[in-house]
């Protein structure tokens, strides 16, 4: 690219409306080189054009032939994201292919033949339980898509797990939701806590939220929530409200507290940065096909064996979440922390060992080795077993997985790491409050 186009291309960049959007680079014929998404166009454009620009070594090459670019406005980052799709689809740039290390793109998959369907992101569509299914897609980023899928859950609270849900089910009386149903983002229908028409309805507006732009969206909405109201539907009335609400808020940046979901705790908010890359990072090192939402951490603390006690702290999509903290009081004698783990362990994960709740995606133990075989020990007396469990060691940071010998080791700055080390650090902090409680407790009492 010479330098005059280069100056020429930057200023009408730095011009663009500061509002989302999605970009197009084109070549001198005006054929499409590459499709991309901006939160903020000026400044995601702009980046392309300085002098200093590194694309990376496959779309550096795209740099010498954009002779031009357009742009469309969004009203959101969630339309530019469905744009960026809807147009990598249409014209498959021969610079957004590149960029897909041999994979498939990721689609969004939402299963409308079940009775409960779910909402899923996959790169195979081959797969039998998507047979049938609405698909959205090819994506660009997976990391963008599952991202914008966990912000609309908490609009149209739908299901993101695998369970096969049917509403005639009779364990579903007694079936434990999981943790998104505690924070607003899932129905409940494996609990029956919602109609397979209701649910219906929910799945319908997010349908219809993905194929239109929010405005409209929002005033058929509307409209529905009125009708509702004068038709004394008072119950669809407010579910309507509430996603409307929520559609409004969507773009409402994260504050340091969140959006009032969860409630921050201020030893933890200084290591965690930014939960969503901990999260993804964290996937990638484990190698699991599934986002990791829901982590448990579990810590033993006790002085010289005496008071011991457990702690189970719950973080879900990287922050923590005070509702499901738990505290044991260890009924094993003496002192030994592997035995005191396996206790603590089966006694959370009964109910999931036996079907009736969901294991979290992630399990943490504090420690290396020893005590992750101890939690297996635990598991192993279970009818069913959790996905993912890992333990880690204090000092050198080593990450332990059952069945591979070689712990993973991590760079300091790695934000799966960091994520790691304080929901353990968070684990060991209720677990010494708790064992400080009792001792006190035991003082009080003797001295009396």
């Amino acid at each position: 690219m010479e330098g005059n186009s280069l100056v020429r291309l930057l200023k009408k960049a730095r011009a663009l409306p500061a509002e989302p959007g999605v970009y197009l680079m084109k070549s001198e014929q005006g054929s499409v080189l590459y499709v991309g998404k901006a939160l903020q166009l000026p400044d995601r454009v702009s980046s392309y054009f300085i002098p200093s620009a590194d694309l990376g070594p496959r779309k550096q090459p795209m740099l010498a032939q954009i002779a031009d670019f357009d742009v469309i406005v969004c009203e959101s980052e969630w339309e530019a994201l469905l744009m960026e799709a809807r147009l990598v689809k249409d014209l498959q740039p021969e610079f957004n292919s590149l960029l897909l290390d041999g994979k498939a793109f990721p689609y969004l998959a939402i299963t409308i033949k079940d009775e409960f369907p779910g909402v899923f992101v996959t790169r195979d569509l081959q797969d039998e339980r998507f047979r049938g299914s609405r698909i959205f897609g090819p994506f660009v980023s997976g990391g963008s898509l599952r991202h914008a899928v966990q912000i609309l859950q908490r609009v149209f609270q739908y299901r993101t797990c695998e369970l096969d849900i049917r509403s005639d089910h009779p364990g579903n009386r007694n079936f434990r939701p999981c943790l998104l149903h505690s924070i607003g983002q899932c129905t409940a229908p494996c609990a029956n806590r919602i109609s397979p028409a209701a649910y219906r309805d929910d799945i319908d507006r997010f349908v219809r939220f993905l194929g239109s732009k929010r405005s409209a969206m929002l005033r058929e909405m509307r409209a529905e929530m009125s009708e509702a109201s004068n038709a004394r539907n008072f119950e669809r009335a407010a579910v309507l409200r509430d996603q409307i609400r929520s559609i409004e808020r969507l773009d409402q940046r994260e504050s340091r507290k969140g959006d009032g979901e969860f409630d921050w705790q201020p030893e933890i908010t200084g290591f965690i940065h930014n939960p969503a890359d901990g999260l993804a990072s964290l996937q990638a090192t484990l190698g699991s096909d599934s986002a990791i939402r829901c982590v448990e951490a579990i810590d033993i603390a006790h002085l010289g064996g005496d008071e011991t006690v457990g702690s189970k702290v719950c973080f879900i999509d990287g922050r923590p979440f005070k509702d499901g903290y738990r505290r044991y009081r260890v009924r094993t004698v003496g002192n030994d922390d592997f035995m005191a783990i396996r206790e603590v362990v089966s006694r959370r994960y009964r109910d999931a060992g036996d079907g009736q709740e969901l294991f979290p995606d992630l399990i943490l133990i504090d420690g290396g080795a020893g005590q992750l075989s101890a939690a297996m020990e635990a598991f192993d007396s279970l009818r069913m077993r959790p996905p993912l469990v890992i333990g880690l060691a204090k000092k050198e940071e080593l990450i332990f997985r059952t069945g591979i010998a070689i712990p993973i080791r991590l760079g300091r700055d790695d934000a799966g790491l960091k994520l790691c080390q304080a929901i353990r650090d968070e684990a060991h902090r209720f677990a010494q409050h708790y064992h400080h409680i009792l001792r006190s407790k035991r003082m009080l009492d003797g001295s009396s």
